[in-house]
């Protein structure tokens, strides 16, 4: 990816040294696009993996974060408003697919950056992370949200 990310910088710069009939500030974008386009091409033809690829995944799982961390703030001022305190916090051992250590630390750091969750420990085997909640009215829901979320677009960055 490293390669990829300096070839294209290389085009971007080529493309900006390069003599036009017009000159725009833009010169080094536009040149950083056409190296995009160039090793999509190529990708045809070498056997490596497009390096944009992994730049959308971590886009996404941007996005993703920020709008967890609305819909969170949200449902805690719904807890926090409510006259009447009926919320059922609870501890929940979320099972992990995750393999690498900074995916797992990404992880923690994600639930735990999501106000009404908190991110406390980790099974000896390391096949759970255990999960604080102000309101847990159903383990499994909670344990599902957090694979098609989290889980999921940390998988789809690193793989």
């Amino acid at each position: 990816m490293t390669k990829q990310i300096l070839v294209n910088l290389l085009i971007a710069l080529a493309w900006t040294l390069y003599p036009h009939d017009y000159s725009t500030s833009y010169d080094f974008i536009i040149g950083y696009l056409i190296g995009i386009v160039i090793l999509f091409v190529l990708r045809r033809f070498v056997t490596f993996d497009f390096y944009m690829r992994t730049v959308w995944a971590i886009t996404k799982l941007l996005f993703l974060f920020i709008y967890e961390l609305i819909k969170a703030n949200f449902d805690v001022i719904r807890i926090v408003l409510k006259p009447k305190l009926n919320n059922k916090p609870g501890i929940v051992a979320v099972p992990i697919k995750l393999k690498k250590d900074w995916e797992i630390t990404l992880l923690a750091a994600l639930i735990s950056l999501t106000p009404g969750t908190l991110s406390m420990d980790f099974s000896q085997d390391g096949k759970f992370i255990y999960v604080h909640s102000l309101d847990v009215p159903n383990k499994e829901k909670m344990i599902q949200d957090i694979h098609n979320t989290f889980e999921r677009a940390i998988l789809e960055v690193s793989r």
